[in-house]
């Protein structure tokens, strides 16, 4: 064997093979009897008995094609190089690449020489690679899949933040392509209230290299609304290095609704926790409404109970809170409201759902609403206006309207849902309330019989206002008056009978009955009048006092108009002039009804400007606990200036809203407006 090592047989020296860094072999003859093997080979092989048939030699694991192989080579000449061959030894797979070519080993003697060179290491290394770029490749093509069939939305944004690579899921969601998607161009896409926050939290992450980023934002869909979406996004790293952001985002409109929902009804909860009277618990509501719902908000107190079953009769409201989101005029709190029967209020009214239009944007319906509410829904660009009932214990003591307006999406049955529950919610403290406020109603509109609608004349333009205290129940003893004379002269009257119950009431139709008959009797000063009235109380079962002025609008002897009036008892009736100029009459003054008194009342008379505006009302306009009368004068007198150029039915609900009254006594207003100059 040691012989055959050293190539003894051939003269070939095949130690000189010995160290050779690749395994190296011979075989001799037809039978390819083993030769020699070095170092090398015997490392990868194992040692080898020399002399005998490679079939024998190699019998653990030499396979049949290798004999072929041999005597190919050993016959033809030609080489053989076998590539990266597996050889299983010891039950372990091996890879080797082999060159198979023959040799001369003496004369008339040839053999094979077997260079070999493991690449076990190589090819597990590259089956390893193949798997890891099979991996990928599936994660890949599950991923597009994802993108395609997914209801997120997947992006790829480069490390300044610009997206960098189409997203199917965007396009698909958003309708928006890929040139106007690309960069930055798919924050045009967001609400326009929602753009700023964003990309500045956007530009936060990117620039300081957050870990995550997440933000809730609206996005615009293919159909043109807007639905909330909750963007997430992690930067991938190389060396500590950000070389891009993977994103997405989820439609969490639902998650978003219900968790406003509640947000909105434990606010609303906690805005009447502590509250007892309806209005008040109305006009909480209405504030809870705006901005979360809707952009305007008014509420309507359903006080002429003889209207709402009666074909032809104006269904008479009062609206008592209003609210606004910031940037829109709130129209005054207060406003007495005569409603046709076409209208969308009184229809809900009667029908007890809500009613819903939805308009293009600044362009209502003609009779939508009230004149002055049909002008503030134009100039703030209303698209809907929703009118909805509140019923409580099968009444409807109330109506809610709610408004959007400009780009804002119009009310949705989503959020008529939101606003029945908010009632629902508020139904046992709203049923508390409506005990107190239906006989309320009754008084009110017991108090409004008694009441004569002023007259409707083709040169002066009169409106009365009735307001009842919150705090009381039953009828009181303020009114007022207006009507023609024999003579054509326009009188009108306002008076206040002491006490807050049914017997002021009682006497205070029976005082206004007998001033009308005695103003009718005789077309004598009203001063003289107020005489006779004095005297006529006598015959009142009970002792009775009250307050009263009256007044006569006459022609002029050159033009125009003069005012002969005369007051007992009362607050100085206000004149205010086409051009802001206001004062109060403080003439003509005598002492209260109900007491003898010598002389005769007072009568005086004063000239009315173009224009002008004379206003009559009881003191719980403007008289306040602790505070000196002339105060809550002074009050009425510069705001009745800024208002008169209103109209008359604006002036009288604004004087209602912006005075700070007390709530405890009932307001009765009536307020005449002269023609303007020709």
């Amino acid at each position: 064997m040691g012989r055959a090592r050293n190539g003894g047989r051939c003269g070939l020296a095949f130690e000189v093979l010995d160290p050779a860094p690749v395994g190296v072999a011979v075989t001799s003859g037809p039978d390819h009897r083993l030769l020699y093997t070095n170092a090398m080979y015997r490392a990868q092989f194992g040692e080898r008995p020399m002399g005998l048939p490679l079939e024998k030699a190699f019998a653990d694991f030499v396979q049949k094609h290798y004999g072929k192989l041999f005597d190919e080579v050993y016959a033809t000449g030609e080489p053989v190089v076998l590539d990266a061959d597996p050889v299983r030894l010891d039950g372990e797979e091996r890879f080797f690449t082999s060159s198979l070519s023959r040799v001369s080993l003496g004369p008339g003697e040839h053999g094979v020489l077997v260079v070999t060179t493991e690449v076990t290491e190589q090819i597990n290394a590259t089956r390893e690679f193949r798997a890891i770029a099979d991996e990928r490749s599936r994660i890949l093509r599950r991923y597009e899949s994802l993108m395609r069939v997914s209801a997120e939305i997947i992006w790829v944004a480069g490390p300044e933040g610009e997206v960098i690579e189409p997203s199917p899921s965007w396009r698909r969601v958003t309708g928006q392509p890929w040139e106007e998607f690309r960069g930055h161009g798919w924050q045009r896409m967001l609400h326009p209230d929602d753009r700023a926050p964003t990309m500045e939290a956007w530009w936060r992450a990117v620039h300081g290299g957050a870990d995550v980023w997440e933000q809730v934002y609206r996005l615009r869909t293919a159909d043109g609304c807007y639905r909330h979406f909750r963007a997430q996004a992690v930067p991938i790293r190389e060396n500590g290095r950000i070389v891009e952001w993977v994103g997405t985002c989820t439609d969490i409109e639902q998650q978003w609704r219900d968790r406003r929902r509640q947000q909105i009804l434990d606010r609303a909860n906690a805005a009447t926790a502590d509250l007892t009277s309806l209005p008040e618990m109305l006009g909480a509501l209405a504030d809870v409404i705006v901005p979360e719902l809707a952009d305007g908000c008014g509420v309507h107190l359903i006080t002429d109970l003889t209207s709402i079953r009666q074909a032809g009769v104006p269904f008479v409201v009062e609206r008592l809170a209003t609210a606004a989101r910031s940037g829109l005029r709130r129209l005054p709190p207060y406003s007495e409201e005569h409603l046709p029967a076409d209208n969308a209020l009184v229809r809900a009214v009667r029908q007890r759902r809500p009613l819903l239009k939805i308009f293009p944007k600044g362009a209502p319906p003609d009779n939508l609403a009230p004149a002055e509410f049909q002008v503030w829904l134009e100039a703030n660009e209303a698209n809907s206006l929703l009118t909805l009932p509140v019923v409580v214990d099968g009444a409807v003591p109330a109506v809610v309207s709610a408004v959007t307006c400009g780009d804002r999406a119009p009310i949705g049955w989503d959020d008529i849902e939101v606003l029945g529950e908010i009632f629902d919610h508020a139904h046992d403290a709203l049923s508390n309330a409506i005990r107190f406020q239906r006989a309320q109603q009754v008084a009110l509109a017991l108090q409004h019989s008694l009441l004569a609608e002023p007259p409707r004349l083709s040169d002066l333009e009169i409106t009365a206002r009735y307001q009842a205290s919150p705090s009381a129940a039953e009828v009181g003893g303020d009114w007022y008056d207006s009507f023609v004379l024999p003579d054509g002269v326009t009188v009108v009257a306002i008076g206040d009978v002491a006490g807050h119950d049914l017997g002021a009431a009682v006497v205070m139709s029976q005082l206004r009955n007998m001033l009308r008959a005695l103003a009718m009797d005789r077309c004598e000063p009203p001063g003289e009048i107020l005489t006779r009235l004095n005297l006529a109380m006598e015959s009142l079962a009970e002792e009775v006092t009250a307050t009263c002025a009256l007044a006569r609008v006459e022609k002029a002897d050159g033009g125009g108009h003069q005012l002969h009036y005369a007051v007992a008892g009362h607050p100085p009736p206000l004149l205010v002039s086409a051009d802001g100029e206001s004062c109060f009459l403080d003439g003509a003054t005598s002492p209260l009804l109900g007491f003898r008194h010598e002389g005769m009342c007072a009568s005086e008379v004063r000239p009315l400007p173009p224009g002008s505006t004379f206003l009559l009302y009881t003191d719980g306009l403007v008289e306040r606990a602790g505070e000196h009368l002339d105060r809550g004068l002074e009050r009425l007198r510069r705001l009745a200036g800024t208002l008169a150029a209103e109209p008359i039915d604006a002036f009288c609900d604004n004087l209602l809203s912006g005075l700070p009254t007390t709530g405890l006594d009932d307001i009765a207003v009536i307020a005449l407006r002269l023609p303007p100059a020709p």
